[in-house]
């Protein structure tokens, strides 16, 4: 992808992060689907430094002074007889960095073809139960899992022949998710008394990210599960064929994020441009600005919960701030840092924060959220239905 150098508030997504002494694999649930958060395309490109070789087509650089220390540190300690990513961990340890990450070469790939909001695996999300057991919490529909007829609440006992129950529902998805679609994997699987083993092969799936429903009382449900390539985009069409007079129920709940833009595209939907969002890099003030002829007449109500982050949160806090929409729920998550990835020689990268966003108010999100203009945790979406019901077109 051409354009300025790419800074980032990703979370969700294959990231090692130093927890004290340990190192730690962890993967967000919406990885299991693709899906990861946010990446900045419009910030300028001094600095730029080329990447090594890559299959990737995202640009990857250097224009800060802690990411440069850290990638200088790395390289000293590759030469010394460090792995590439050994020397990424140490050099992302020693700068204390809450949001500091390392990627091997496959992981950074995985997750930038999953920015296209495509991944490779079977098309089933998993879940630990109280007691330990591996369950199936959701299904995408016409992905193996799917055709194969498995469904939501069946028992996921073993992959590969591996027991599975106790283990943490991350190293469940890396198993089931492989990086060449056709590869198989032999799923042990049991629902009621019915215990059996289904073998499936991998293949590239789209996450639909966004959905559409109308709802009984007239208004649109459009349900943003991550902020993926080409999803502002759907928002914005979405808003623009609701039927006439239809009030917008913006579904962000459990949105970890996703990319920057798209979720600037959406806003435009709602606005007729002006300001989305605020960052800093390098101590340098810019600003996100959405494009002009959005809808401004339709009520719009807003649902968050602590599981909406970064990109999600900007979205959020512009409408908000705004007074473009009405905001339910219960706190966001509070991710609000900008991160940029260095590549070393190897292909592994590094990440260090560079900078942090604030909403059209002024409003600091890292680390505070963004509080809903009415709590509500229980019966959230009846609550604004109800919320919408009441609302007439903004003045």
């Amino acid at each position: 992808m051409s354009g300025p150098d790419r800074f980032c508030d990703r979370l969700s997504r294959p990231r090692r992060i130093r927890r004290g002494a340990t190192l730690t694999l962890v993967f967000a649930s919406v990885l299991a689907t693709g899906a990861a958060t946010g990446s900045w395309d419009d910030v300028a490109d001094e600095g730029r430094k080329s990447p090594a070789p890559s299959t990737s087509t995202r640009s990857v650089a250097s224009s800060t002074d802690a990411a440069s220390e850290a990638a200088d540190a790395a390289a000293e300690a590759m030469a010394d007889g460090k792995s590439g990513e050994e020397a990424a961990e140490d050099a992302v340890s020693r700068s204390g960095d809450r949001w500091g990450a390392v990627y091997s070469p496959g992981e950074y790939q995985e997750f930038e073809q999953s920015l296209d909001g495509a991944y490779t695996g079977v098309g089933l999300w998993a879940r630990r139960a109280a007691d330990g057991r591996i369950e199936v919490s959701r299904v995408q529909r016409g992905g193996p899992a799917g055709q194969a007829g498995i469904r939501e609440g069946d028992q996921l006992g073993s992959i590969d022949g591996k027991r599975v129950a106790g283990l943490p529902v991350t190293e469940v998805v890396s198993l089931l998710r492989g990086t060449r679609a056709g590869s198989p994997v032999e799923l042990g699987l049991k629902r009621g008394t019915r215990a059996w083993s289904e073998t499936l092969h991998r293949a590239r799936l789209s996450t639909d990210s966004v959905t559409v429903t109308q709802l009984a009382g007239g208004a649109v449900l459009i349900k943003v599960e991550a902020f993926t390539k080409g999803s502002g985009e759907r928002v914005r069409s979405a808003v623009r064929d609701a039927p006439k007079g239809a009030g917008i129920l913006l579904d962000l709940r459990g949105n970890s994020g996703g990319l920057v833009s798209e979720a600037v595209t959406a806003a435009s939907g709602l606005v007729d441009g002006g300001l989305v969002a605020t960052y800093d890099v390098r101590g340098r003030q810019k600003a996100l600005h959405a494009e002009r002829g959005g809808d401004t007449t339709r009520p719009v109500v807003t649902l968050v919960d602590g599981g909406t982050m970064s990109a999600a949160e900007l979205l959020t806090g512009a409408l908000q701030d705004r007074g473009r929409a009405v905001v339910v729920g219960s706190r966001t998550f509070g991710k609000g840092s900008v991160q940029m990835p260095s590549r070393l020689p190897d292909g592994s990268v590094a990440e260090l924060t560079v900078g942090h966003y604030r909403t059209p108010s002024g409003q600091a999100v890292d680390g505070r959220g963004i509080t809903p203009d009415l709590e509500a945790e229980d019966s959230a979406e009846r609550r604004a239905e109800t919320v919408l019901t009441g609302l007439g077109p903004p003045s």
